[in-house]
């Protein structure tokens, strides 16, 4: 640390001299740093598709330009507060999700500050009151968010806020919170649950996050990003349990994929809330410099997750999909970072990289012949017979399980079909297994299936190989999207099995729970289940359809 001198009267007339010429250009000639034409640009959403609320929601702005957000290209510099108010502007918008420089919070309200607030989109397409979501028009209007949610502010007015006294030499009254931060203002309604957590909202937010700093994976080690460092979470309306599952699966990978990282509760935002309420006190705010905010109850104002797939995640993946940003192992740092800490070795972490190299090396076409001395299994897959895992997660002493006499033969016709050819099966009741040794056998699993529920949710952790699948069970004629989006976003194909018939794309059912949909009395064919996994490991029912 070096030794710091007094400051001579030269240094103060010098600081004051600076200050006072930023304020007079920030005043009368506008700060073009922070304007220019690529810095904010539209991120309206044409259409306000909303599937609860058709009536409550502010019609699209039509003096908006409909311009695209590039990619970005490295890390912004951290902003400096001290005599200057940096303006607000978004990296990447979808329904839901966002990334903003320079966001502001004051007594509860984010603030944005700007001098072209047309250029944003409608906050009801960032944010909303934070409440739990039932279907009643009464809680459908009291989550559209207000001006005490999430404001605008001319820099002006931030300045007349916020500002110090230059003739003093004051300081901004800004407090700032460095480096990059998520805040999820989602109630625990659904972040309790493990699949809401890490299969839809982090697995959102980091498509999101990696795609807005157009982020390039490693290939070497697929565990290496260029996406910025994430430093802090903020679960906003939610409690030290209210982010946290039973299992403790949540708390694990969130623990595991970002090890550095700080995690603040709502007691923790409640705090910065009332650090900032002081009506005896001048106005003062806290700074953050980079954030990515989501909101589910946004996210479904959005055309993909509220006419569509009903999963906030789409939102996101989708968004940098269309713009081309999202490389095929995005995925693979969070995913990698989990497995490492569970203690899955090397090998097993690059089956669906080796599998790829091994069919890219071979030139493989659909239909295309075997190299000499290459098995079948190989040929269309990529893996070896030993390299092909089946793991069925059973539910029998869940709530919602087969009926018992098609458990025992579905476990059966697996084991036959398993033992014809030299493959490995699992048949895994998840309570009685540690986490890690549920995940080092979804690290390695070629074909998941199960009745619809939790456990399906591990499919985040299978490797993504040519022939890697979910096969999901449902009471005939029930359908739910949750593990058949989240399987095609990351390149595997879907099943869902209605006893002795499936379903894939194109041919996905319709959304709908049945009587019986979470009962104990589902049944199953076993032969059409073996059917499905050998004809997709025989290479059969491609993903690129």
């Amino acid at each position: 640390m070096g030794i710091s001198r007094p400051r001579t009267f030269r240094d103060v007339a010098l600081i004051f001299l600076g200050a006072a010429a930023m304020h007079f250009t920030t005043s009368f000639l506008g700060p073009f740093s922070e304007h220019s034409s690529s810095s904010i640009v539209n991120t309206q959403v044409g259409t306000d598709y909303v599937s609860e609320a058709p009536n409550v929601i502010p019609p699209p702005r039509h003096d908006t330009p409909h311009n695209v957000i590039k990619p970005v290209i490295g890390v912004p510099a951290v902003a400096d507060i001290a005599y200057k108010i940096p303006e607000t502007t978004i990296v990447q918008h979808a329904p839901g999700w966002t990334v903003f420089n320079n966001l502001y919070m004051m007594n509860g309200t984010v603030f944005i500050v700007t001098s072209r607030p047309k250029s944003f989109p409608d906050i009801v397409m960032i944010t909303s009151t934070g409440l739990p979501a039932e279907n009643t028009p009464e809680n459908i209007a009291a989550r559209i968010p207000t001006s005490d949610d999430m404001a605008f502010l001319t820099p002006e007015e931030a300045r007349d806020l916020w500002g110090g006294d230059i003739e003093k030499l004051e300081q901004n009254r800004l407090w700032s919170v460095p480096g990059n931060t998520f805040i999820i203002n989602e109630p625990s309604q659904f972040l309790t649950h493990y699949y809401h957590f890490c299969a839809e909202w982090l697995f959102g937010a980091w498509a999101f996050w990696q795609g807005a700093y157009n982020a390039v994976v490693d290939p070497a080690s697929a565990a290496k990003t260029s996406a910025p460092p994430v430093h802090r979470a903020i679960f906003a309306n939610a409690d030290a349990r209210g982010w946290r599952d039973g299992p403790g699966f949540n708390s694990y990978v969130f623990r595991a994929a970002f090890p550095a990282l700080t995690v603040e509760t709502m007691d923790d935002w409640d705090d910065r809330i009332i650090a900032t309420s002081n009506p005896n006190a001048p106005h003062r705010a806290w700074h953050f410099d980079t954030v990515l905010f989501s909101d589910r109850s946004a996210s479904f104002k959005g055309p993909i997750c509220g006419s569509q797939t009903q999963r906030i995640a789409a939102e996101a993946t989708e968004h940098m999909r269309k713009l081309g940003t999202l490389t095929k192992l995005w995925w693979e740092p969070v995913r990698r970072g989990v497995l490492r800490f569970a203690g899955v070795d090397e090998r097993t972490l690059d089956l669906g990289v080796k599998a790829d190299a091994v069919l890219s090396a071979r030139g493989k076409v659909k239909g295309g012949p075997a190299a000499a001395g290459e098995s079948s299994t190989k040929a269309t897959s990529g893996l070896s017979d030993k390299d092909i895992v089946i793991t069925y997660i059973s539910r029998q002493s869940a709530r919602r399980h087969l009926l018992d006499d098609d458990h025992a033969a579905l476990v059966k016709a697996l084991e036959d079909m398993v033992k014809k050819h030299g493959w490995e099966l699992n048949v895994v009741q998840a309570e009685h297994l540690s986490k890690e040794q549920q995940l080092q056998i979804a690290a390695k699993t070629t074909i998941l299936l199960g009745v619809h529920g939790n456990g399906l949710t591990h499919l985040i952790m299978m490797p993504v190989t040519p022939v890697s699948t979910v096969i999901e069970i449902f009471y005939p004629k029930g359908f739910a999207h949750d593990y058949h989006w989240t399987s095609t976003a990351l390149g595997m194909r879907h099943f869902a099995i209605w006893n002795d018939t499936y379903h894939t794309h194109p041919n996905e059912p319709q959304v709908d729970y049945p009587e019986g949909f979470q009962g104990t009395e589902i049944p199953v064919y076993a032969p059409t289940v073996v059917q499905v996994i050998e004809e997709r490991i025989a290479g059969l029912h491609p993903v690129s359809v």
